[in-house]
């Protein structure tokens, strides 16, 4: 039996972490199903709008880098812990402060700040508590319970706006709560190792590759998060309840598909993994963007709705980024700044790809959106062939 005493024991402190990632999966879950409708019903933005509201809501993560040197005296899971009491703060203000757009983005940015530093501590401390050559598929596991939790989360925000009279409050209400019970969970975890200020700060050219893939990531993943959705709300006109019965499908198809993407990241390797899913991101922008001109209404959405959930499943494969930085890191003290600095780097560009997107949204069409999606999966491509896993590891004892 699993001993959860105060103790240093290894499955003492992945019983905790499992229990912080299935609550917290539940919280997210919850708040990701109504924001966009919520914000579409009582702000009434269009798509250019819209897209602005990506610059509050991102800008957290390029502050992660220098909000983590900040607080530098705080181990990852303490820090973990903070990050999630934040988040509980941000979805409660948003429900129950925000008696204008100007509130609410303020409770959103410090929603996403916590969001934004969690990032690389959920796969620094995933990695960590993997056995040695395993860091693939400890994460794929983590990323299934999490998957699981959305579920339910979806499942509660469908049924419960549709059958029990649910209102956003209450579901930013119980979106904080399970955060909560994350924090708590991380809180009582054993402190670890903490990183000084200046780790944070050393972009190591040996580590290139990995920023830019990095870069490249943040990119595709502003089109999946900011546009997706919008495409759904306002092109096809779908309620919350759509929202949340995609991602509850998506969740069930990640409890079986993250564990063997785990696995096939630990076998086939992290190059062909990253290639296989910059293939696939192609031809998911091009079925966001052309489907409703080529095909009929129904289609149209059928297609789209196929692409939201391949969408979602392929953006875990971001743990082949993760172990590939695991495996050609100079030193175990570098991986979680390392993760660290490229949450900011990313964000750098993901933010500005938002911003065009809104502008190209409202200046061309969506469909061009999702054409330049399309052609960032193409750089995605080239740079997942350059990537090399050296014989012999190179990290220092």
């Amino acid at each position: 039996m699993t001993n959860f005493t105060r103790t240093n024991s290894p499955a003492r402190e992945l019983g905790l972490f499992v229990c912080a990632a299935f609550v917290m999966g539940i919280g997210y879950s919850i708040f990701d199903s109504i924001f966009n409708n919520f914000i579409s019903e009582r702000f009434a933005l269009n798509g250019f709008e819209r897209s602005f509201l990506e610059f509050p809501r991102e800008f957290p993560g390029f502050l992660t880098l220098f909000v983590a040197v900040s607080l530098w005296f705080l181990c990852s899971r303490r820090l973990g812990a903070l990050t999630m009491f934040m988040g509980a703060a941000g979805s409660i203000l948003i429900g129950f402060a925000s008696p204008s757009y100007a509130f609410m983005v303020g409770w959103l940015f410090l929603y996403s700040l916590g969001q934004h530093l969690f990032i690389p501590l959920s796969s620094t401390i995933g990695m960590e508590l993997a056995a040695e050559g395993q860091a693939g598929r400890r994460l794929g596991q983590l990323n299934a319970i999490r998957n699981f939790s959305a579920i339910l989360g979806s499942a509660f925000v469908f049924l419960g706006f549709r059958y029990l009279g649910l209102t956003f409050r209450g579901a930013f209400l119980y979106a904080a709560i399970a955060l909560f019970l994350a924090g708590l969970f991380m809180f009582a975890m054993k402190p670890d190792k903490t990183h000084m200020p200046a780790m944070y700060l050393n972009l190591r050219r040996e580590y290139r590759l990995f920023y830019l893939l990095s870069v490249l990531f943040g990119s595709r993943k502003q089109l999946f998060l900011t546009f997706a959705p919008w495409v759904l709300v306002t092109i096809f006109h779908q309620p919350t309840q759509t929202i949340a019965t995609l991602l509850t499908i998506g969740g069930a198809i990640g409890v079986v598909f993250q564990p063997f993407l785990g696995k096939a990241v630990d076998t086939l390797g992290e190059r062909f993994v990253l290639m296989a899913e910059a293939i696939l991101l192609i031809f998911v922008c091009l079925g966001y963007g052309f489907s409703k001109s080529l095909l009929s209404e129904h289609a149209a959405f059928l297609v789209a709705c196929v692409c939201f959930l391949m969408d979602q499943m392929l953006m875990s494969v971001n743990m082949a980024r993760s172990t590939y930085m695991k495996k050609i890191v100079l030193d175990p003290d570098h991986l979680q700044p390392a993760l660290t600095s490229s949450v900011t780097i990313d964000h750098i560009f993901s933010i500005a790809v938002a911003l065009l997107g809104g502008v190209i949204w409202k200046f061309l069409g969506f469909q061009y959106v999702f054409l330049m999606g399309s052609l960032i999966a193409l750089l995605n491509l080239f740079a997942a062939s350059r990537i090399r896993i050296p014989k012999s590891h190179p990290v220092k004892s």
